[in-house]
């Protein structure tokens, strides 16, 4: 049997749409996205070895039970709208795993869950995009798993506690969201307005970088009551991929991998372990 280095777990934020593969528009600034492109584009070379797989749990797509992404050769689901045309035209002909995804409905079973399959939705661009940087080739085995379509933020943190052995066996866990995402105000550029996603942020950080796990999780299953929760989160699904990496981050004391302000709203990424 080979034996595999432990893989961390990771909550990256995937930016705005196809926002890595085009200009933005004036006068939005042409490198508002530089910086986490950089980070997406390292991410490999951070981990201990390269993964055998990767299970991506992304902000856009929820399902009544835990679902997993069976098709062998993923296609993509263009689920962005009004962007340049050709960025309706990007290829990333990653294919999936099935021996991995095999184990992780086995470990949804052993955990109490019954899980879906679906074989024909393609990888979402919460999944696609960011990838496109992480690994270009498209050379690594990618399975999505679906949200709770219940959004409840302790159900996902157990959902990760589920998933942890896979981290020994050669697979690494991404949750692919935005730690800011009201896009209402994402652009508003106003003093009050960054002001009050930076004190989100710093409760965020705070939360998923608590030194006692059990305390970390508590915290982030009560992120309701965060400053700004819901001016940040008016909807949850991009903010608990983040709850199923720290769910999955078993004991492993979460940092601050990747920080970050786009048009002065800031934003984070965290891993564990």
């Amino acid at each position: 049997m080979t034996a595999f280095s432990r893989q961390p777990t990771i909550y990256i934020p995937h930016g705005g749409g196809p926002c890595f593969f085009m200009e933005p528009s004036p006068p939005l600034p042409r490198d508002m996205w530089d910086r986490l492109a950089a980070y997406l584009k390292g991410i490999d070379a951070s981990l201990p070895e390269r993964p055998k797989a990767v299970l991506v749990i992304s902000g856009h797509w929820e399902m009544p039970l835990p679902t997993v992404n069976t098709a062998h050769d993923h296609t993509l689901l263009f689920d962005y709208y009004g962007f340049p045309e050709h960025t309706y035209r990007l290829t990333y002909p990653a294919h999936n795993s099935p021996e991995t995804a095999e184990r992780i409905e086995a470990l949804l079973s052993r955990a109490g869950y019954r899980a879906g399959e679906d074989s024909r939705r393609g990888l979402d661009h919460g999944v696609f995009v960011p990838f496109k940087l992480i690994y270009p080739e498209a050379d690594m085995p990618i399975i999505q798993l679906s949200l709770l379509a219940s959004l409840d933020a302790a159900a996902h943190i157990k959902l990760g506690q589920a998933l942890e052995p896979l981290r020994d066996e050669g697979v690494l866990i991404v949750g692919s969201g935005m730690s800011y995402h009201n896009l209402r105000a994402m652009y508003v550029q106003r003093e009050d307005v960054d002001a009050a996603v930076a004190e989100f942020d710093a409760w965020l950080t705070g939360a998923a970088t608590d030194p006692d796990p059990e305390r970390r999780n508590a915290t982030l299953a009560a992120w309701e009551n965060a400053p700004w929760a819901r001016f940040c989160h008016p909807r949850e699904e991009h903010l608990l991929p983040l709850h199923v990496a720290a769910g999955a981050g078993g004991t492993d004391v979460g940092h601050h991998a990747f920080s970050g302000k786009v048009v002065g709203k800031a934003l984070s990424g965290y891993q564990f372990g």
